[in-house]
This record gives structure tokens, sequence and C-alpha cells, in this order.
């Protein structure tokens, strides 16, 4: 309707096609779902054999392809390479102009064409066979040249293209990309990769931030952590708070360990009292009990404290003695929220 109104704005009248656009995105979108119905469902031991040879490999995943499965195949790398499997691209037409000699006895080829036929991919098996490289062929043709000089063959064959002229590889590229995501996945739980694991890969992006960084990384320490005694007046530890420009201060025992904190909203509820809380100490109007964390935990443990106990700041402690202290903006500045 929207759309419409701005048309008519612009003294454009409505077009009978206006509604044809989605059906046939629609129907594209059908096509493709039911392509990845049907790939699922006649999943069988070759694909668990995939998975073990790939899990097994001691070199490298080079996955090589040409055209539009050259462009899945680029993907597929990635996503193997992202997720503990080291892998590359290899554009099978370069193969043959030298880009071959990545290939190496260890590796496993992982070979993608639809025709089984594509006469770049089948130009690498003599390569491959001399290198006694396992291979695994993704086609949608089981009785074509590259599937029968495989080890392992993935059906990737769909009923029919969603390109209403049956030509523009759709659906297949779909079930190729697909496919590539659950080798890639099944691998992922094979090896137990975890979290932390997958941060190692992204250190730029924002999860590798989270999983990577710790307290320690972030923390205010020595001589930038505002602290003061049990019997400080508060005309002294306002001196201390302001000082340190953190907006609290934390408290300590005899012994030197933290026991409470003073923050501005302690500051309010003493003066709400009508108190003279210069003279005060801080041992009276400190809250007790503060909220901690340990200086060896993720930043993101300590995203998750100040978010459940809305608060802003946290006592790094090492044992009960402070040594740091983190503030929301350290975690603001750093990407970690």
């Amino acid at each position: 309707m929207q759309a419409k109104e701005a048309r008519a704005r612009k003294g454009v009248k409505p077009s009978a096609e206006d509604g044809r656009h989605r059906e046939c995105a629609r129907r594209v979108l059908d096509v493709e779902a039911a392509a990845l119905i049907a790939l699922r469902d006649r999943l069988d031991a070759s694909f668990d054999r995939a998975v073990e040879i790939m899990a097994a490999c001691t070199g490298k995943v080079i996955v090589a392809g040409m055209g539009k499965s050259g462009i899945m195949c680029r993907k597929i790398a990635a996503t193997l390479a992202s997720t503990g499997t080291p892998a590359f691209f290899l554009h099978a037409a370069e193969g043959a102009h030298g880009d071959s000699g990545m290939l190496m006895r260890g590796d496993v080829a992982l070979l993608v064409s639809y025709s089984g036929e594509t006469n770049e991919v089948v130009s690498l098996l003599p390569l491959i066979k001399r290198l006694a490289v396992p291979t695994i062929a993704m086609t949608g043709r089981a009785t074509s040249t590259l599937a029968g000089n495989a080890d392992v063959v993935l059906d990737i064959g769909v009923a029919a293209e969603a390109c209403p002229l049956g030509l523009a590889p759709t659906a297949s590229t779909t079930a190729t990309v697909a496919l590539g995501d659950g080798l890639a996945l099944a691998l992922l739980e094979h090896k137990g990769f975890q979290p932390e694991d997958f941060a190692v890969l992204h250190p730029a992006g924002a999860l590798g931030r989270r999983l990577l960084l710790r307290v320690s990384d972030l923390m205010h320490r020595d001589a930038e952590v505002p602290l003061v005694g049990l019997d400080t007046l508060m005309k002294d530890a306002l001196l201390e708070m302001t000082a340190k420009r953190l907006g609290v201060t934390g408290v300590c025992n005899a012994d030197g360990e933290l026991v409470g904190v003073v923050t501005d909203g302690d500051l309010r509820r003493g003066l709400e009292r009508g108190s003279d809380i210069k003279e005060l100490t801080a041992g009276a109007v400190m809250t007790a009990n503060p909220k901690a964390i340990d200086r060896e935990a993720l930043a993101a443990e300590a995203v998750t404290i100040m978010e459940r106990h809305t608060i802003t700041s946290l006592f790094v402690l090492d044992g009960q003695r402070p040594v740091g202290l983190l503030h929301l903006h350290d975690l603001l500045r750093a990407g970690v929220v």
C-alpha cells in the first residue's frame, strides 16, 4: 500500500505486474525449498563416508569447480576453513595452468560439477589419481565421468531448476551450497569445534572479541583503581571517586579485601537520610558484598553480570583482593557490547 501511494505521489500508475513479481519469487523459493527437502531425504551412507574422509585429512581440503559451481565452491571452502577444516578454493581452469600445484599428498579433493563432465574439472582427475588424493564428487549425474572416478559421490541432483527457462543454475546451486554447509557443520561437530575455536579464527569480528577478550585485557589496574578503607571519611572517599573518574570506589578492610563499594547511588541515598554525608565513613555509606569478577573471566561474562544486576562497574578480584576495575565504557570501547 505504501509503495502504491509513493508511486501515486510521483505520478506513476499502479502496474498490473505489481503482484506478478512476488509470485515469481515465491515460485523460485518453492522450487528451491523442494530441492533442499529432496536432498535431505536422500542423504545416505555416502555422506557419512565423505565426512570421515575429510575428518581424517592430514592436509587440506581442495574445493574445485567452474562457473556458478565454482562460486559455490568458494563459499564451501570459506565455510570449511572458518569452522576448523583447512580448505582452499581451486579454480578448475587455473588448475591446468599451475594452480593445481596446491594439491599435495595428504589432501582431499572435493570436486563440484553438476553435469559431472565439466572439462576443466575432469582434467584435474589424472593429477589427483597420481597423488592418491581421496576424491569426493558433488554432481547431479551418478553415471558421469566425475562420479565414476571419485571415491565418494554426493548427489546434488534436482528435479528442476527454478529458472522458468530451465537454463540458469538456481535450485542446483542452492543444493550445492547447502550440502557444503552440511559437510562443514558435520565436521565441526565431529571435531568438537567450540565457540572459542571459532573466535580464534574470527579475531576481527564481534564474536571474536566477545570470546577472546578477558577481563584482564580491559580492566583498569594499579593506581587507576579507586579504593578506600572502611574508616575513610566520605569527604576523602569523594576525592578518590573524583580523581579516578569512574563513578565508584571500592571499600577494603584492614586485610585489603574488598567488602563494599560506594557508588553515586549510595551517595544519593546517604543524602536522602539527611546526614552530613561528608562526615560519615565509607563503611557506613557503602553497599556491602558487591558484585565482582575474576581477572581471567571472559569479558562477555562481565557483560552478562552487568546486565543481570543493572550495574556499570565490576571490581576484579584475585582471591578477595581487588586488582582491577572494569567499567561498561571499557566494554563498549572494545566492541564487546
